[in-house]
């Protein structure tokens, strides 16, 4: 059961094979096994989630969901209706349960699916590692000694374990990339706007996105259109039509201009970061080498948006509650309170000019080719890396390569490879494939050729 694809679960569930109470229950005993090894939970919605399948049994719609039935969970900064919106911290333990659940559970939950839990995170989505202090680490299902990645890093290791076939997650800087990369699983950033943030917690309204994460390419395409559409609260979210993917899955990669992203994408990535991209671009069959300008200066400007944005939401209880913050985080927000406007607006201004420079690239080519983490998942508690013959802060060094697409707002699909780090061989790392905004449908095609060439695939680990 826990290896079945939302997909295939829905499918059998829509022709009467299966219940939907059987594929919920056995999703909650698959999390009370492997929880105590992976700890990727916060909190397990077993009652709702039985009551929410017994219902979907009894519908008469059930055989036009297509999620009917799937199991997911969603990362704790999404509001679930009773729970307190935790995003990560202790803080927000203490505050009011939310009223009624985030607008992309509702339409997930509107398409059959059935949640069933809360999934640990970084304090406020500010890390890269999901080393939560107050609530613990949340470990690599394929190596419980390594990272998960984060922030979303209970999103992706769920997946990963085969505790439920989908989840959802946010990415501000790489929060959905790099665990999907570190885990081994498949994951969607859309594009800024794209899909609505209402009934989320914010980290940097400016740069935030939400997306899913799956085991298969089909089933990311499956959550995303149930989850497409415009919501007046959201005002980043652009009044766009729906435009469902999931039909154009098999079109392959035929007449795409696809290039390598070059430079520094290259330069700060590891042996087995860029045997990854090499072998996507082989199988694509790719020459074309491209290179953004002032990718460092973007990467910066990114950093500096996320820290001024993000202290300034906490400043309150920074004053009166420092010391109920999370210590991976506290520091640094207290440092960047202090950032200077002029840095914050110079920052604005470098982002929007690379943007313009970046949308130029895509007038020569439909889709781009790059490394969504460095290096394989390091161990807990790595405090450096080594990248480009410089030790770099390891924490923060995880979204090196992620950070300059998604501060311009570019749809991304991470696709998982195996075997390439020779000191980790059972370590899987990802391969970002990004295309122009509104452009989803490009990615997810070429993640769908490659999974269908067996190059990229998301297996259930063995939880170690």
């Amino acid at each position: 059961m826990s290896a079945a694809t939302a997909g295939e679960l829905a499918a059998q569930v829509r022709g009467g094979q299966l219940r939907a109470v059987d594929a919920v229950q056995a999703a909650l005993d698959r999390i009370k096994a492997t929880e105590p090894r992976v700890n990727a939970f916060t909190a397990v919605l077993t009652e709702r989630a039985l009551k929410r399948a017994a219902l979907i049994d009894k519908h008469e719609r059930r055989a036009r969901m297509p999620l009917a039935g799937v199991p997911f969970a969603v990362k704790n900064l999404f509001d679930v209706a009773g729970l307190a919106t935790l995003a990560g911290s202790k803080i927000e333990a203490t505050a009011a349960p939310a009223a009624r659940d985030a607008v992309l559970v509702r339409r997930l939950e509107s398409a059959g699916a059935v949640l069933v839990g809360a999934l640990n995170m970084d304090e406020y989505a500010y890390g890269f590692t999901t080393e939560n202090t107050h609530y613990g680490p949340t470990r690599n299902p394929h190596d419980g000694t390594r990272i998960s990645g984060g922030s979303s890093g209970g999103s992706a290791a769920a997946v990963a374990a085969g505790q439920v076939p989908l989840t959802l997650g946010s990415d501000t800087n790489g929060s959905i990339r790099v665990p999907a990369s570190l885990c081994g699983t498949f994951g969607l950033k859309p594009t800024f706007g794209r899909l609505p943030r209402t009934g989320s917690y914010p980290f940097v309204a400016s740069l935030d996105h939400l997306g899913p994460f799956a085991r298969s390419v089909s089933d990311l395409a499956l959550a995303y259109d149930a989850m497409q559409g415009a919501d007046a609260a959201d005002p980043a979210c652009a009044q766009r039509g729906l435009e469902p993917v999931t039909p154009l899955l098999a079109q392959g990669v035929g007449g795409l201009r696809i290039g390598v992203l070059g430079g520094w994408f290259r330069e700060m990535a590891q042996p087995e970061a860029l045997a990854a991209v090499d072998a996507v671009a082989q199988a694509l069959g790719v020459t074309r080498l491209v290179e953004w300008p002032e990718v460092a200066r973007a990467r910066a400007a990114a950093f500096l948006i996320t820290a001024a944005e993000g202290a300034t939401l906490h400043l309150s209880d920074l004053r009166t509650r420092a010391q109920d913050f999370d210590p991976m985080t506290r520091e640094r927000f207290l440092a960047n309170a202090l950032i200077p406007a002029a840095w914050l607006v110079q920052s604005q201004r470098l982002r929007h000019w690379f943007a313009r420079r970046v949308a130029k690239s895509f007038e020569t080519v439909d889709l781009l080719i790059a490394p969504a983490t460095p290096c394989v998942a390091p161990a807990i508690g790595t405090e450096w890396l080594d990248v480009a013959g410089q030790r770099l802060p390891a924490r923060a060094s995880m979204g090196l390569l992620t950070q300059p697409v998604s501060c311009i707002g570019l749809p991304v699909a991470t696709v998982p490879l195996w075997g390439l780090s020779a000191s980790a061989p059972h370590m899987p790392i990802g391969v970002q494939l990004i295309a122009a905004p509104w452009r989803e449908d490009l990615c997810l095609r070429a993640a769908a050729h490659l999974e269908q060439l067996g190059l990229v695939h998301a297996p259930v680990a063995r939880v170690l």
